[in-house]
């Protein structure tokens, strides 16, 4: 397999490879399987948060940004747009 690299990032590795006494290519297997591992374990945790979220909201623990947002209409009497129509879109008419 062949990893062609900016020459910032292929400076860096050597850098680093240089920096720790080891071969570049061994610092760069080393970095590669470092984020493999990293999103694996970032995605993990996401799946299980997801099925927190489910359970929670099976429970009735948690609900939907869209029931909060009714809920909070009907409270207040908000508009039937709210929270979006208070979004004011930028003034472009003076440049």
């Amino acid at each position: 397999m062949t990893i062609t690299l900016t020459p910032e990032a292929e400076a860096r590795l050597k850098e680093k490879a240089q920096r720790e006494g080891s071969d570049i290519n061994t610092v760069a297997e080393a970095l590669i399987m470092a984020a493999l591992e990293w999103e694996a374990q970032d995605r993990a945790e996401a799946i299980v948060g997801v099925r927190r979220g489910e359970q929670a909201a099976g429970a009735g623990r948690e609900r939907s940004l869209a029931d909060y947002f009714a809920d909070q209409r009907a409270k207040h009497g908000f508009s039937a747009n709210w929270p979006y129509d208070v979004i004011e879109e930028p003034d472009t008419d003076h440049a």
